[in-house]
């Protein structure tokens, strides 16, 4: 299938380059003229995504060669993208870098995958001329990135702004398409902590926000001019492939969705729908219990600065804790592992958690894993056969306090940290907690599994039901 729709990339030259803001003003700016945009994030990220998902007014997706096979990325992308009037990109760290020397996995290599043109933030902090043999690097370096346009961020005033953009036009041939003004540090729009920005689900803001966003867009960045390169973007081909076919799975897996745990990929929860589960939110901090459910899936989130609220609703975690001791599938992430483990200790002070694992974890002032991680199953567990290799990314100040001896581990880290000595993917009967992240398209048993474990212990909760029909009524499960 080939199809031709409007595209852009927003990259930037290194981490903190301004991508997010112009990212965001730009599709504010978009929306404020009734165009329909799809938005997409390159690489593994949850924060991010959510910004740009909630000033798109549509699903974020991430689009990530590594977890994923770029077949897969490329379908992903058409597939959400041809039926909006434009398609935005935005990239990560800087332009070229990847995993490696030659790139692999990088902004650039994602741009020529999609066949989308670029257009390049600049920060101009304390820098004139240089920016134009900055920028004219970037063309040469790889000629078949096309780089359209030139965003400058933290421009000083007009005289710095001519200097750059006559040094960009003479040297480069490049349109300046905007000079964001100096706002000072980011965090006085959108503030941030030790993973990167706040949470949409947990930044108190109003529409002062969007108002000033859009202002950026409309005041500082030629959003005309930008329509324009995305409509120039070429025809892009794909393999159609038939839609999975919903099958009457008809069982229900449960989900944290509240101010804590937010971090789950759209194609992860479409992925478990689209096999005929329903989906059931639950809040860790506001509900008293577990709902009647036949799995539960805790994704990541900030359990770190939410400890207090965590550890005030002990019905909640003594719920998942029976629920998981009498045999309900479990699969958790990140911030699920820590909400499982027995205790977290963060500011001088330890929080008890729900205790399902005997491992007590502390949290600390630099990334203790961060990055791609590659394991492999080599112990049973409830969710992957034995011998899968399995992609995905991690990125947790916290780790264990303390040996590791008591607690059973199903995954060898071949790269990455995983919870220490090179093990990650802890178990205990029917629940799995990992500090890896995974998305459903690279890893395709996954969403199979979790409905075969909930329908397991669906028809097993039947069967008791069935044998003990003099029992009062509600959710009881075999204890183990």
């Amino acid at each position: 299938m080939a199809t031709g729709f409007s595209r852009l990339v927003i990259a930037g030259l290194s981490g903190d380059s301004g991508k997010t803001i112009a990212s965001l003003s730009f599709l504010r700016a978009l929306r404020r003229r009734g165009l329909s945009v799809s938005v997409f994030k390159k690489g593994p990220d949850y924060i991010d995504p959510a910004w740009l998902s909630a000033a798109a007014e549509t699903d974020c997706r991430n689009l990530d060669t590594y977890m994923v096979e770029p077949d897969v990325v490329r379908r992903t992308f058409v597939v959400h993208a041809e039926k909006s009037d434009i398609a935005v990109i935005e990239g990560n760290r800087g332009l070229f870098d990847g995993r490696d020397v030659s790139g692999t996995h990088s902004t650039a290599e994602l741009a020529k995958l999609t066949g989308t043109p670029v257009v390049l933030v600049v920060n101009a902090a304390k820098v004139t001329r240089t920016v134009a043999a900055v920028v004219k690097g970037c063309l040469v370096f790889d000629p078949d990135v096309t780089i359209s346009g030139v965003i400058l961020n933290r421009v000083a005033g007009r005289r710095h702004f001519r200097v750059l953009e006559g040094s960009i036009k003479d040297f480069t041939g490049l349109p300046v398409l905007g000079a964001i003004p100096n706002l000072g540090d980011d965090s006085t729009l959108i503030p941030g902590r030790h993973l990167g920005l706040v949470t949409p689900a947990e930044y108190k803001y109003d529409t002062d926000l969007w108002d000033r966003l859009l202002e950026i867009g409309e005041d500082h960045l030629d959003i005309g001019a930008m329509i324009e390169i995305a409509r120039s973007a070429k025809p892009i081909s794909c393999e159609v492939l038939a839609a999975v076919a919903s099958a009457p799975a008809n069982v229900k897996i449960g989900y944290f969705r509240d101010s804590v745990f937010t971090f789950y990929y759209p194609e992860n929860l479409e992925a478990l729908e689209a096999r005929g589960a329903e989906l059931v939110p639950v809040s860790s901090v506001e509900d008293n219990g577990l709902p009647e459910i036949d799995a539960l899936y805790i994704g990541g989130g900030f359990p770190e600065t939410h400890a207090d609220e965590l550890a005030g609703n002990r019905s909640m975690m003594e719920s998942v804790k029976h629920a998981a001791v009498s045999g309900l599938p479990i699969y958790a992430e990140c911030g699920g592992l820590i909400y499982l483990a027995r205790s977290l200790r963060c500011n001088e002070k330890t929080y008890p958690m729900s205790g399902l694992f005997p491992i007590d974890l502390g949290m600390h002032p630099k990334p203790v894993g961060h990055g791609y991680t590659e394991v492999r199953v080599d112990e049973p567990n409830p969710f992957y056969p034995v011998g899968t290799a399995i992609r995905g990314h991690e990125f947790h100040y916290s780790g264990p306090i303390g040996d590791l001896q008591e607690v059973k581990s199903c995954m060898a880290v071949e790269t990455g940290v995983g919870v220490g000595n090179t093990r990650d993917g802890l178990v205990a009967g029917n629940t799995l907690a990992c500090y890896t992240h995974i998305h459903a398209d690279g890893v395709k048993d996954w969403a199979d599994s979790m409905i075969s474990s909930a329908a397991k212990h669906a028809a097993k909760h039947t069967r008791k039901a069935a044998g003990n029909s003099g029992a009062s009524g509600g959710f009881k499960s075999m204890a183990i």
